[in-house]
Order: C-alpha cells, then sequence, then structure tokens
C-alpha cells in the first residue's frame, strides 16, 4: 500500500473507531430500558418508592408548561425562527423542570433505588463476588433484588451534588442560542451523567480518586455519549424516574462487560454465579416486599 494511502487510512480507521465506541455507549441507555423491563423483580422497586414521585413530577411539570412556556417562547421568538423557538423553548422548560425535580427528590429518594438496581444487575451477570464485600447478601433467595441486604459501607450511585444542580442552572441558558445551543446543554450536562454513571462500580472496585479519574478520562468519549442519551431520557416528563432506573441498569450491564473483560485481562476465570459463602452466622433470609 502507497505511503499516502496508509496516511490516509489511519485516519479514518480512527474515526471509525471513535464512531464505534459512541454507538455502543450510547446504545447502552436504550439498551437498559429492554433488560429492566424483561426483568419483573425490578418492577417492585419502580412502582412501590418511585411512581409517587413520579406523580408529583408532573404536577411540577405541569406547573411549569402552564405558567412559565409561552413567557419564555415569545422571548426565543424575538431571536428564533417559530420552530427553532418551540424546541428550545420546550428543551428549557424541561432542562427547569429537571433542576427542580433533582432538588427536590433525586438525592434523597432516588439514589438508594438506582444503588439495588445496579447491583441487582451486576449480580445477574454473575458478579456476586464483586457485591458481597459492600452489603449483606441472603444466597438463597428467588432472584438478584430479594438477594440484597443493607448495605455494610456507604452506598452511593451517585453522590448529590449541589455542583452539579448550580451547572445545570448554568448552562439552561444554552437553550437561548439557535440550533447549537440545545444540543450543546444535552451534551454538556451528559456528560457529567455519563461519567457519574459508573461511580458505583469504582467504589466497588475500591478505587482511589487518583486512578478513578484518570480511568474518567480515559473514557470521556464513551460516557459523553452514554450520557447524552441518558440525559435525552430523563428530560421526558412523567417517566424521568423510571429511566433513572432503566440507566442504571444499562450502567451495570456496562461495567459487567468492562468487568469481564478485565478479568480475562488478568487470568481469572469470569464465574458464572458465584456462591457467597455461608458462614453459620450468616443473616436468614425473609421474603419481604420491597
Amino acid at each position: 500500500m502507497p505511503p499516502s494511502t496508509q496516511s490516509l487510512a489511519l485516519p479514518l480507521r480512527r474515526f471509525a473507531h471513535l464512531l464505534s465506541r459512541a454507538a455502543k455507549a450510547a446504545w447502552y441507555p436504550i439498551h437498559g430500558i429492554w433488560y429492566f423491563l424483561r426483568h419483573p423483580e425490578f418492577y417492585p422497586i419502580f412502582v412501590g418508592r418511585l411512581l409517587p414521585l413520579s406523580i408529583i413530577s408532573f404536577l411540577v411539570y405541569f406547573i411549569l408548561f402552564t405558567f412559565t412556556f409561552i413567557p419564555q417562547f415569545l422571548l426565543l421568538l424575538i431571536f428564533q425562527g417559530r420552530a427553532g423557538a418551540l424546541i428550545n423553548t420546550t428543551v428549557l422548560v424541561l432542562g427547569e423542570g429537571l433542576v427542580l425535580v433533582q432538588a427536590l427528590f433525586e438525592g434523597l429518594f432516588v439514589d438508594e433505588c438506582r444503588v439495588d438496581i445496579f447491583d441487582a444487575t451486576l449480580i445477574n451477570h454473575g458478579f456476586v463476588d464483586l457485591i458481597a464485600p459492600q452489603r449483606v447478601l441472603f444466597p438463597d433467595a428467588p432472584n438478584s433484588v430479594k438477594m440484597l441486604g443493607k448495605p455494610t459501607s456507604r452506598a452511593e450511585y451517585s453522590p448529590f451534588s449541589w455542583t452539579q444542580i448550580f451547572e445545570l442552572i448554568v448552562c439552561l441558558p444554552l437553550n437561548f442560542i439557535p440550533y447549537i445551543g440545545t444540543p450543546a446543554f444535552i451534551m454538556i450536562t451528559g456528560s457529567r451523567v455519563g461519567k457519574l454513571s459508573h461511580y458505583r462500580w469504582y467504589k466497588l472496585r475500591g478505587f482511589d480518586k487518583k486512578t478513578m479519574k484518570r480511568d474518567l478520562h480515559f473514557k470521556g468519549w464513551d460516557y459523553l455519549w452514554f450520557g447524552t442519551v441518558a440525559m435525552v431520557l430523563q428530560l421526558i416528563p412523567v417517566l424521568s424516574f423510571f429511566f433513572l432506573l432503566t440507566t442504571a441498569a444499562a450502567a451495570a450491564m456496562w461495567a459487567a462487560k468492562m468487568e469481564e473483560i478485565s478479568r480475562i485481562r488478568v487470568g481469572r476465570p469470569v464465574t458464572a454465579q458465584d456462591r457467597v459463602d455461608q458462614e453459620t452466622d450468616e443473616p436468614e433470609y425473609h421474603d419481604d416486599p420491597v
């Protein structure tokens, strides 16, 4: 192959590789919806804990669209065409609702549910040994959700941060910029969503801040596209809490894939179903509803 052709082929291969990584990462949140729906053991977590909050979130969005949509639409109409103003105003109001919902509910009520979905998904993929040191497990339970007992150490899917809420507020005005403003808002905020999606996995693996930061930098491109799709799903009114759980399942599926690859690389066999050592003082399982 001539040198000129080789020099052209290398950038094309790199570009194709980046596209492939983006497509795979973006597909996980969509796949997570299907995975969640195929596992009925997850349903009580949503129905019992988050369905009431979804109804409250609907009231938040209803009030915002009733009283703030038209004034903001008329303001954007001055700078943009009717179609652009309509789209950007819709995303702007959805973003405002997301800020309110996250500030009011997400850190207090939702994170525990996402931890349970994340851990149960890892158990479904055979990584009981990854969860066992961090929480009480009931090995004889009928499904992965019922196996989950109380955490023995601090358990967070993603740490609640007022800084994250502040960034959302700061980025909201991007929607005033025609054409590129709304995609920029979704991608910037989605990048943070993506990077936080594996916070639980990093903690389970015992990563320190330095190692976590290096890994986040290495996978930044992938997290951008995972988080962008996850952010779009979170902007859907009423269903935003449901998609928070499906995205947690998607993040765990992705983590399970990377965990499998990392164990193969170090020569450790991937277990189909690891059993927790049954001690005489292990907790007795009781089939309590979620």
